[in-house]
């Protein structure tokens, strides 16, 4: 899916839990498309969300405040949030204390292992 001209992404939707691999930039250019379907996609999707964010090249506060929204819409209905996450993206998210609140993974195979409670 091409949300924005600077961000891409696809999204795959499993029994269990749906993937969304982001690259690009995640910033206030981005957010409403990408706050868009996030939305639909936890209204009508399976409850455990990863957002593969390992070639996001840059992220800002539109792009953080995503990311808390959409794990909260999780919450409120039972679900989770992973975020695969790259050093930009766990740079940006510790600097504004985050990293308590989001579930970071440092690879799309251990995201998958804690949807799938094999972790």
């Amino acid at each position: 899916m091409s949300l924005t001209v600077s961000l891409r992404g696809t999204r795959e939707v499993a029994a269990t839990h749906q993937v969304f691999r982001l690259n690009g930039m995640l910033d206030a250019f981005s957010e409403q498309n990408i706050r868009k379907v996030l939305q639909q996609a936890v209204e009508t999707g399976p409850k455990q969300v990863i957002l593969d964010l390992s070639k996001i090249e840059f992220i800002d506060s539109s792009g953080l405040g995503i990311l808390v929204q959409t794990a909260k819409q999780l919450q409120a209905s039972q679900g989770h949030l992973q975020v695969v996450t790259n050093p930009r993206v766990t740079q940006a998210v510790k600097l504004v204390r985050l990293d308590q609140f989001l579930s970071l993974q440092p690879s799309l195979d251990v995201a998958l292992a804690a949807v799938s409670g094999t972790n």
